[in-house]
């Protein structure tokens, strides 16, 4: 018998008994919907915390630091820590980690605090100088403006989409965060005023002296023009929301400029307390290649004598955890697609014992043994394909509406509305189609052996 025949004799067997057909259908239905969508659950709470832990710092990405002068690392064999000497962050040390395998980029940046003007309003910060080149790996989103122009070596800095909500009036102490409203200010177009030197500004203020008993002068306001800020509103969260970038060697410039023969604030001095030549970086942002190679990479770099930080380890907590969770739905669907299989072995048994007559005259006809067993698990199989597919478009819409309802505003679950709670990718349906598939084939093997093993003169006899 060809397969052809085969698939021909098996679909009209179901389609002769439609009730029973449809029951055992609905069964493999909500089976495979169910375990899809439990399934699609733990998936969803993997992926939104790993675009949580993404917004936090990136996946990817190794922060490098100087050791302590402490470091626990360097205790004593009585416990004492040790003072070390420390390796500042310079371009050598640059240069030393873009050779640590699987790195892809590394980039300075250099912090200064700095307190910006405007009317009536102030907000106290920190400019994060790096090299105009790297902001291409921050893949910052920019709602208006521009990133700085390598070529000028003016200060132009650009504004994370939060940092609006910083100011605050001077007068009245009232902010975004305290009333709800946002400050009359414009970051591109509004004049802004910078105040590095801090100290010495609140010094004036409070009418403060210096060590040698002179009254402390208003150190110098800087204008920088905005080149750009960040889309989104005061309250879109990501890494970069509340981060004020500008060029390295232009905030390299003005710092040496404001703080002439003077210790930079956050810079390292000598031990007679005079600023260093040099301007050293406050940390270095690693890129690693992949995911896999981050642990590696800041042990690398840990070896090499710096402190190294990433996610790592809330990366492997957060897998390992959801994983759990996931096995745990997955678990519960399998339950309803047992009970199908259970459903489709029965609907199996008695389409054999309805035929009994008809499997005795194809045996006589000469029909083959393995022919008749396999017409009967096409149709245990035929009963999983048609169940798999409805339950995997059933399982779409469900998933849709679990989104639906738990991102509409009043549901409290910020990690729905982020990218859903939800997610069913394509691997996941084509896997529950096959399983389906193959679940139907399993519940069909023992019904069609009792098939092939019917003595044809009995089975002709039976009525």
């Amino acid at each position: 018998m060809k397969l052809r025949d085969m698939l021909r004799m098996s679909a009209s067997s179901l389609w002769k008994r439609k009730i029973r057909t449809v029951l055992t259908v609905l069964g493999v239905v909500i089976g495979t919907a169910s375990i899809v969508v439990m399934i699609s659950l733990g998936l969803g709470l993997k992926r939104a915390s790993l675009e949580e832990i993404e917004q936090y710092g990136g996946l990817t990405t190794v922060t490098v630091m100087e050791k302590d002068a402490f470091d626990s690392d360097s205790a004593d064999a009585g416990g004492q820590k040790k003072k070390q000497t420390i390796q500042h962050l310079d371009d050598k040390v640059l240069d030393e980690i873009l050779q640590v395998d699987h790195v892809d980029y590394a980039y300075p940046v250099l912090e200064a605090d700095a307190l910006i003007l405007c009317g009536n309003y102030q907000c106290y910060t920190s400019l994060k100088g790096m090299p105009a080149e790297a902001m291409e790996y921050l893949k910052l989103n920019l709602g208006q403006g521009s990133l700085p122009d390598p070529s000028s070596d003016q200060v132009s800095p650009v504004f994370g989409n939060g940092m609006i909500g910083d100011f605050y009036n001077e007068k009245t102490g009232q902010s975004y965060w305290s009333d709800g409203t946002l400050p009359d200010i414009d970051l591109m177009e509004s004049p802004l005023m910078y105040v590095l030197d801090t100290e010495n500004y609140y010094n004036f203020l409070w009418g403060g002296s210096t060590e040698e008993g002179s009254t402390t002068a208003m150190p110098k306001k800087y204008m920088f023009p905005t080149s750009g800020v960040l889309a989104g509103s005061v309250e879109d969260y990501s890494s970069n929301s509340y981060a004020v970038w500008c060029d390295l060697e232009a905030l390299k410039k003005v710092l040496k400029k404001e703080f002439r023969n003077r210790p930079i604030p956050g810079q390292p001095t000598s031990a007679s307390g005079k600023p260093m030549k040099e301007i050293y970086y406050n940390y270095i942002m690693v890129g690693v290649d992949d995911m896999d190679h981050v642990k590696e990479v800041q042990n690398t770099i840990s070896q090499l004598g710096y402190s190294a930080e990433s996610n790592a380890e809330w990366v492997e907590s957060m897998q390992g955890q959801y994983q759990s969770i996931q096995l745990a739905l997955g678990g519960i669907g399998a339950v309803s697609l047992l009970v199908a299989a259970i459903g489709i072995a029965n609907t199996m048994m008695m389409s054999i014992y309805e035929r009994t007559k008809e499997i005795g005259i194809m045996k006589v006809l000469g029909c083959d043994m393995k022919n008749i067993q396999g017409m009967f698990l096409l149709e245990a199989g035929y009963i999983g394909l048609i169940g798999g597919l409805i339950g995997t478009g059933l399982s779409y819409g469900m998933s849709a509406l679990i989104n639906t309802l738990l991102s509409t505003e009043g549901s409290g679950i910020d990690l729905a509305a982020a990218s859903g709670i939800s997610y069913i990718p394509a691997w996941l349906s084509l896997l529950a189609i096959g399983f389906a598939v193959i679940v139907g084939m399993v519940a069909g093997f023992f019904p069609s052996l009792r098939a092939m093993r019917l003595s044809p003169l009995a089975a002709i006899r039976n009525e």
